[in-house]
């Protein structure tokens, strides 16, 4: 499901907000790659990628901050992300170690996909040209995380599971998840 047109309102009029939660969402993109080798250290060629994905996610924190800094802002507290914590229940958890792998990958490559298609509007939307320039370079940024993911749960999933069938599932759990925000400028709002 797309975004709906009414969100990039919402962000238009008040960019502050937006960028402050955008600026969570890159640290706790960050925090996410650190987990994921923290948890799963065996898995040689995701810790390394995924070790790269976690200071490339702290550059685009770095980067939303200066901006938000750079607009005589604070970045404030934290904002709850009842998206993130809803887009969580369509896992049932447990299951093996490299089924909770799988499902985790599979998560994050949601987040990263959602978080590319949010960008693509605000890089064509947004009235700040500076920031619609900034947008359109994270996206494609957001798009490449988002391959990382989708492969290494496929590499790693093909054994145990249809991949993309769980990933279609997951799809239209997400696509009637979004509908119920598009209300707030969060970045998943």
């Amino acid at each position: 499901m797309a975004t709906e047109p009414r969100w990039v309102e919402l962000v238009n009029s008040n960019i502050k907000e937006a960028m402050i939660d955008h600026a969570y969402c890159e640290q706790k993109a960050a925090s996410s790659a650190i987990s994921l080798i923290i948890l799963y250290p065996e898995y040689t060629e995701m810790v390394q990628v995924l070790s790269e994905l976690a200071q490339e996610e702290m550059q685009h924190f770095s980067r939303v901050h200066q901006k938000i800094i750079d607009r005589g802002w604070v970045l404030g507290k934290e904002r709850k992300d009842d998206y993130v914590n809803q887009l969580k229940n369509f896992f049932i958890g447990g299951g093996s170690h490299k089924q909770r792998l799988v499902d985790k990958l599979l998560f994050s490559a949601m987040i990263e996909a959602r978080s590319c298609e949010r960008f693509y509007h605000l890089a064509r939307h947004t009235k700040d040209k500076d920031l619609a320039d900034f947008y359109h370079e994270l996206e494609q940024s957001e798009a490449e995380h988002y391959k990382i993911f989708i492969n290494f749960a496929r590499k790693y999933g093909k054994e145990i599971m249809d991949v993309d069938k769980k990933w279609d599932e997951f799809l239209k759990f997400e696509a009637d998840l979004i509908q119920k925000y598009n209300n707030k400028e969060h970045i998943h709002g």
